[in-house]
């Protein structure tokens, strides 16, 4: 009995997984599909489904709605491509801001982590708790004080006024130095005997032991960068410096299908880094879990 109650158990969770995957994932499945989707049958699908919520109706419209495309078209595709110019010019903006983020924040947090993992100074300890205390707060937080000093700096309305910030970041400190707090203390030592300087030890033998760590690094700064709102909206005037991300809430404005289409454009990059880097980053995280 208590064996078939264990597996009764797991078939319910397993049942209970695959409804949360399945509410999650529609939303995006629903984008995708619609893309490829005509203009004239999105419009038909949702006037569908405005008549059959209306106020005394039985709902009979209801059953037209049609999550398949009758004819697959790459015009909305083609649509945002070539008649929206303007798309192109802000996915390049998402690009020009979240690639330097990353290389940038890939440096800087693997340096500072090599310290706080390997080097004996005052106050380390304290120093690193107010990371910890940093990286605690919600980044709504530091809006402000980013604010004065970009504009002190006068980097306002340009894209290093959230490039820097994003670059010096507490979360690539913390999860960077987990790793390199557990590369055996032998083979630094060893190396230091051998006369090699911190720079060699830290580029030709912690780095590549951390190479797990640096992915899912990459990975996280990536997704947390490119889907940014609130800091463009913030610092950047000029509609032309806008990322991609801001620019979607209007691209679409009274064409249903020209916003599923850039909206699936958009997703592409998150798509492709799910697709090819999940290992990367379950790894990543199991590990630091592990080793903190």
């Amino acid at each position: 009995m208590a064996r078939v109650g264990r597996r009764a158990g797991q078939i319910a969770l397993v049942g209970l997984l695959t409804l949360l995957t399945a509410v999650f994932l529609f939303p995006m499945v629903l984008t995708l599909i619609q893309s490829f989707m005509s203009e004239s049958e999105i419009t038909d699908i949702y006037a569908a489904f405005t008549e059959g919520r209306g106020d005394g109706g039985e709902g009979s419209e209801f059953v037209r709605l049609q999550w398949i495309p009758y004819r697959v078209t790459l015009s909305q595709l083609y649509a945002v491509l070539v008649g929206r110019p303007q798309f192109l010019f802000m996915f390049w903006n998402s690009v020009k801001m979240t690639v330097p983020i990353i290389a940038g924040q890939i440096l800087v947090a693997s340096l500072a982590s090599y310290a706080f993992a390997h080097l004996r100074f005052r106050f380390r300890e304290p120093l690193f708790f107010m990371y910890i205390v940093t990286m605690l707060m919600p980044f709504q937080v530091t809006l402000v004080p980013n604010y004065i000093v970009a504009d002190r700096l006068g980097l306002l309305d340009s894209h290093w006024s959230i490039i820097l910030p994003g670059i010096f970041s507490a979360f690539g400190v913390f999860l960077l130095r987990q790793f390199m707090m557990f590369v055996p203390a032998s083979y630094i030592e060893a190396a230091r005997v051998d006369g090699a300087s911190h720079a060699y030890i830290f580029a030709r033998i912690v780095l590549p032991m951390c190479g797990t760590g640096v992915a899912a690094l990459s990975i996280l700064v990536f997704i947390d960068n490119w889907n940014m709102v609130e800091q463009p909206l913030i610092f950047l005037q000029e509609a032309s410096r806008q990322p991609l991300s801001v620019y979607l809430s209007q691209i679409g404005e009274g064409e249903r299908g020209i916003a599923f289409a850039a909206s699936s454009m958009y997703m592409l990059p998150l798509l492709l880094v799910a697709l090819y880097a999940e290992k990367y980053l379950i790894e990543g995280i199991q590990l630091s879990g592990i080793k903190g």
